[in-house]
């Protein structure tokens, strides 16, 4: 065992950077990509339901990994039914609540009521047991775009807020992209995190301008991105084959005037308020609100519209129609398109993808711009996502994330928490846990940048970019194979035993027959598209572990083939790059 736990651990280390190279940051070859239709606008009745491999391997996009059972009902009623039942579940308010227990059972026993480990504990409680598993993956896809961070230390010292914001972004999932904008916007963590909350008018007799953070991240990181796009995602040149800017100093000087009068919601807009004096109880997780006297009456002038001056300042107006020109930019749909294929599907998807699920945004058949329904289910049923074809492709793919990958492993493998609160702290530390937490990225630029490339990588060197590769290298992957070697066998999380225990049951009803259970594994973890080589590798693995025919150790034996064919299928090259 500990030989194979060294093996694996090597390989891994060796061949991930390669394997990704090989295996796949990207996805599609350009517009020659399998299919032409857009499902948005077509009835998801006319696709017929897909087989168990087909189910698992949306699945594992579609959510953070689907289940025996989920597999099988996703193969029986197919997508149509899938997509009606998932976007039909009611929108969360988990997170908060959660919290909010937590520290009113904190507070009796004089303890501190802001804890980050209750917004931890909240999202792995959603990732694995919500009933709602295309929201919450969904949210965490958001989360890592419209970025808050509990590592800034303004933000920190309101857990509550995060909690609070991680429920906007579940409850605006399945709503439109401009509602999530504004709400986005007005949350006031996000106002804390990028300064606009308590952001001032100008006054040129003391030299003050508004404060730009907000004005430039929700252009270049929230809506319309550095560049103009093409519908398909592509950048646009100028005569000198120059990518040509979406905005410039004067578009930012002149929006950062839109965000200016808002700060801390309360009973009255007094001063004190404003700056922060008399905290209402609930203001980290109300809408901040307008306070006019702060607010910019100036003309306001951006990306070719302008907001008129003012007679009587009206922040309100003023967002209403900034957020309504962002909204509108034809940039949006390709750009936000293209980072949500990115984060569900596929690193590198081609024009061709991004352009359809553009479209969706565009309009979702009837006449509806900014729809995330729409686009969700553009980027889930494009033939790129579901195409064996494109599978095949050997640029096709995303490397898991760390949460991910154990979030996976909980799911597909029924873990349940003893406390039932998922005791999970902070998973920072690349060389002895993840290397991510939800909700703690190191800037506003996420754990890593869309755009990321590999340097001295083959990756780059075929103009393919690999995100996730950006928190990858050799101490977080080893650190990675040590924790689910632990985790897998013992369990994750705090206490002894450890609080998160899996469910092996079915696994071991098939440790007798290592074929059968490598194949229960391969559907669960790698859809069924587990390469021969590798299969072979862990069947033999786990057939060299003998059972004997009677006496104590027989249950130990069987036990130790289950864990020895999880942990080497999840510590593969293969197994990390989804495909």
């Amino acid at each position: 065992m500990d030989s194979i736990r060294r093996w694996a651990r090597h390989a891994l280390v060796a061949t991930v950077v390669l394997a990704l190279a090989a295996c796949g940051a990207g996805g599609g070859n350009g517009d020659g990509a399998p299919g032409t239709g857009s499902p948005v606008g077509d009835s998801l009745t006319a696709v017929p339901p897909p087989t168990e491999t087909e189910a698992a391997r949306f699945l594992a996009k579609a959510t953070f990994g689907g289940t025996a059972t989920e597999i099988k009902s996703l193969s029986s009623m197919g997508y149509a039914a899938w997509f009606g039942d998932q976007f039909s579940r009611g929108a969360p308010g988990g997170h908060q609540a959660y919290f909010d227990s937590q520290a009113a059972a904190a507070a009796l026993a004089g303890q501190s009521t802001n804890q980050h480990n209750w917004v931890y504990e909240s999202f792995w409680q959603g990732a694995v047991a919500g009933d709602d598993p295309l929201r919450q993956r969904v949210a965490f896809a958001l989360s890592q775009i419209f970025v808050v961070s509990l590592v800034d230390s303004n933000v920190g010292n309101h857990a509550r807020g995060v909690a609070s914001y991680m429920d906007t972004l579940g409850r605006n999932a399945f709503g439109n992209f401009r509602t999530l904008l504004e709400e986005v916007s007005l949350h006031p963590m996000m106002g804390l995190y990028l300064s606009h909350l308590r952001n001032q008018k100008e006054d040129p007799a003391r030299g003050r301008v508004p404060d730009e953070n907000y004005a430039r991240e929700v252009m270049q990181l929230f809506t319309i991105g550095l560049y103009q796009l093409e519908s398909d995602g592509t950048v646009r040149l100028d005569t000198r084959r120059e990518p040509i800017p979406t905005y410039g100093n004067d578009d930012v000087t002149g929006l950062a005037k839109v965000f200016t009068g808002w700060s801390w919601a309360g009973p009255d807009k007094s001063d004190s308020r404003f700056y922060g004096g008399s905290p209402d109880p609930e203001r980290a997780v109300t809408r901040m609100q307008s306070y006019p006297k702060f607010h910019s009456t100036a003309a306001k002038s951006f990306l070719g519209t302008t907001i008129g001056a003012q007679g009587g300042a009206d922040p309100q107006a003023s967002l209403r129609a900034a957020l309504d020109h962002l909204f509108n930019h034809p940039n949006v749909g390709p750009f936000i398109g293209k980072q949500l294929i990115q984060r569900l599907v596929t690193s590198n998807p081609s024009p061709a993808y991004v352009r359809r699920v553009a479209a969706a945004f565009a309009n979702n058949g009837n006449g509806v711009r900014g729809d995330m329904r729409a686009v969700i289910t553009a980027v889930l049923m494009d033939p790129e996502a579901r195409d064996p074809l494109a599978a095949a492709d050997p640029k096709h793919g995303r490397l898991r994330e760390p949460i991910a990958r154990m979030a996976q492993w909980m799911r597909v493998f029924g873990a349940k928490s003893t406390s039932g609160r998922f005791l999970i702290g902070s998973t920072d530390d690349a060389a002895g846990s993840l290397g991510q937490t939800a909700m703690r990225s190191p800037s506003v630029f996420n754990f890593y940048r869309p755009g990321y490339v590999p340097p001295g990588t083959p990756i780059g060197d075929a103009g393919l970019v690999a995100p996730e590769l950006q928190i990858t290298h050799e101490t977080s992957v080893a650190g990675y194979v040590n924790t689910m070697r632990v985790a897998v066998d013992r369990g994750f999380g705090s206490g002894s035993p450890r609080d998160v225990q899996p469910d092996y049951t079915a696994e071991l009803e098939l440790a007798g027959d290592p074929a059968r259970l490598v194949d229960r594994i391969n559907l669960l973890l790698m859809n069924g598209a587990m390469p021969n080589a590798l299969y072979g590798t862990i069947r033999d693995a786990v057939a060299s572990v003998t059972i004997p025919t009677s006496g104590t150790a027989a249950p130990t034996a069987r036990r130790n083939r289950v864990l020895l064919a999880i942990f080497l299928t999840m510590a593969s090259p293969e197994y990390l790059v989804q495909k």
